[in-house]
Formats: C-alpha cells, structure tokens, sequence
C-alpha cells in the first residue's frame, strides 16, 4: 500500500500545489492590471502562466522524486529528462517575461509619443531586440542542457581548444548570414528603414511589413510580398519615401495639342483639388515642360501628407482633367494632322537624278523608257 501511496501523494502533491501556486498568482496580476490600467505589463505577465506552471511542476517533482521510490532502475534517466524540461520551460518563461516588458515599454512610449516616424523606429528596433534575446535565451539553454550530460562536459576542453580552428571556419562559412545578422542590427539602430516605412526597391513601389535579423519583406501596392536579405539595404540605394517628413510633391504629366487651353486648365486643377480630400492644400500648379511638332507636355505638381495620398491625388487629377478637355476642349486632346500636298510651280516633279521630271498624272517611267 506504500508503494502506491508514496509516489501518488509525491506526483499528486506536485500537481496541485502548482496549480494552487498558479492559481494565486494569476489572481494576484489580474488584480494588479484591473488597479494599473495605465501599463498592460500584468496582463501580458499572464501569457507566461503556461511556462510558469511548468517550471514549478518540473521543480517539485525533480526535487522530490527520490522520495517518491517510482521506477527506481531508471531513476537517473527520469531525472535527467526533468532536469531537460526544467531547463527548457525556464527558457520559454524568460522570453515570456522579456516580451511582456519590452511589449509593455513599447505601448507607453507609442501612448505618450505622437510622431509616427519615432513610433515605427522604436517598433523595429523593439521587434530586432526580442529576436535577439530569444535566439541569445535559446543558445544558452541548448548549452545548458548538454552540460548537463557527462560525455559533454568531457568533451568541453577539447572543443574549448578547437574553438579558434572552428571559429575561423564558421566565420567563412556563414558570412553571408552574419554579414545579415550584423546589417539587420545597422537597419534597427541606424534607423534605416523601418516598419511601415514606404520605400521603392528595383522599381517596386510597397510597404515594409517585417524585418528580421536576415531578411527584409515588402508588400507591394499589388498585395505582393517582396522577401530580400537585410544586407542589400546596407550595401545598395533605395528610396524611402517615409524618411523625414512624410509630405509629398506628386507630379502628373499630359501630352496635349498646341492649342490646349492653359489658363482654364490652371483653374480647372485649382477646382480638382479643392474638392480632393487628399490634397493637403500646401501646393500646386501647372507648366508647360517642353513640346514637340505635334504636341506640348503639360507639368501639374501636386502635394500631400504622405506617399499614399499623393498617389491618389495624382490619379484623380489626372482623371479628371483628360474628362473635363475631352468634354469641354476636345481640340486640346493630341491629333494627327494632315493636309493636301502643295505641287511646285507648273506641277513638275523633279527627278532625283537630275533628268527632266514628270508631270503629276504621267504614268511613272521604267528602265526601258
């Protein structure tokens, strides 16, 4: 009867005095986050409460399994895949408990700060420093779960020794995914590019949606996704639209006939605009920009806050306008003109040769002529 008692009461104590320990700590949080509603810090803690009841079950049972008497011929193994689970769930609970403070720090900075620009600057940086913490959180558990097996820690001083020989080697062999590595820390506290940021790479034209330590992704204005590696930011030129201040001049451009009427067409663009939402009202106008022997280009430069609204400014101006001229100014539209050819003088036409030409209805002459 022991034997059964034992180890029941050992494995059910645990169990239940984690899920009492749990249960009184989520109370405690909840409480705390309904009292500071001004920080969401307690309630992002409670994501890890999965983690955390881990961690106190796999502690009570590793140091209380002795006492348990379960499964004596295998009480090493049993121990060492505890000491596994401990190791991996006090990992999990570390990155849980980074990102509800780096989460929690990120919202009150957003709340206070108005600017877009800083806010999607500290986003990324933010979103580039949890990566690196838990990829730094994962490799220190991986080792120390092998220090755990004895054969590993044999093998320590060996590897310690061969760490020069094998640092050179992996340096070469995943340059470019440190070169990576190191360009996607240059993006975040370079501040670059950044998330949201409205940028044209190799002639497309979309939105930075993620950026990780290796790779960048664009979404183009298609709902494509363009992936590259961070390095090509650092290395080659792009255009960010979003750097700086985010106000934009768009241009629109229209090949018309000399007779187009300017003057109707400044105040017709006056009158596009006062009715388009996205002109932000600081700019506009109208030029001839140059002209051909059939046609001139006619130049509207347009403004608004941001790359988007200035592609819809753009696109209703230059809607609009070629309605109104072909409704109103049809003669402006771009035609190809044509005109009765002039004879020379008695209707002779000369000869390339320098022979006597022929007149205008003489049947064309031949090689037996």
């Amino acid at each position: 009867m022991e034997n059964v008692l034992r180890p029941l009461i050992v494995v059910g104590g645990a169990v239940v005095l984690t899920l009492l320990i749990g249960w009184v700590t989520d109370l405690l949080l909840r409480k705390a986050d309904s009292r500071h509603s001004e920080t969401p810090l307690w309630g992002l803690l409670r994501r890890g409460r999965v983690p955390y009841q881990l961690v106190l079950c796999t502690a009570l049972l590793r140091g209380s399994y002795d006492q348990a008497e379960l499964i004596r011929e295998h009480r090493i193994a049993v121990g060492q895949v505890l000491t596994l689970v401990l190791i991996g769930s006090a990992a999990w609970l570390v990155v849980r408990i980074a990102a509800a403070v780096v989460d929690s720090t990120y919202d009150r900075y957003a709340r206070v700060h108005h600017d877009a620009a800083r806010v999607r600057r500290v986003r990324t940086q933010v979103s580039l420093i949890m990566r690196v913490v838990t990829a730094i959180v994962g490799v220190v558990a991986v080792a120390a779960m092998l220090l755990t097996f004895p054969a590993m820690r044999a093998a320590g001083a060996s590897l310690l020794a061969s760490a020069g020989v094998l640092g050179i080697v992996a340096g070469v062999a995943a340059q470019s995914t440190l070169a990576n590595m190191f360009a996607g820390l240059q993006i975040a506290f370079g501040d670059m590019v950044r998330l949201g940021d409205t940028v044209v790479v190799d002639g497309e034209w979309g939105t930075v949606e993620e950026i990780t330590l290796t790779f960048l992704t664009v979404r183009t204005w298609d709902e494509r996704r363009i992936t590259m590696p961070v390095s090509y930011f650092t290395s080659k030129p792009f255009e960010n639209w979003s750097r700086g201040t985010p106000q934009m001049t768009g241009i629109v451009y229209w090949h018309l006939d000399h007779s187009a009427p300017l003057e109707p067409m400044r105040e017709k663009l006056r009158d596009i605009l006062r009715e388009c939402p996205a002109w932000d009202g600081r700019d506009y106008g109208l030029v001839v920009t140059d002209s051909t022997p059939n046609t001139i280009q006619v130049r509207a430069l347009v403004t608004a806050k941001d790359a988007d609204d200035v592609w819809k400014v753009r696109v209703t101006v230059r809607e609009q306008m070629i309605t109104w001229l072909g409704a109103e100014h049809p003669y402006a539209l771009p035609r190809v003109n044509t005109a009765d050819a002039v004879l020379p003088p008695g209707g002779i036409i000369p000869s390339q040769d320098g022979s006597a030409g022929r007149r205008l209805h003489d049947p064309p002459r031949t090689g037996r002529d």
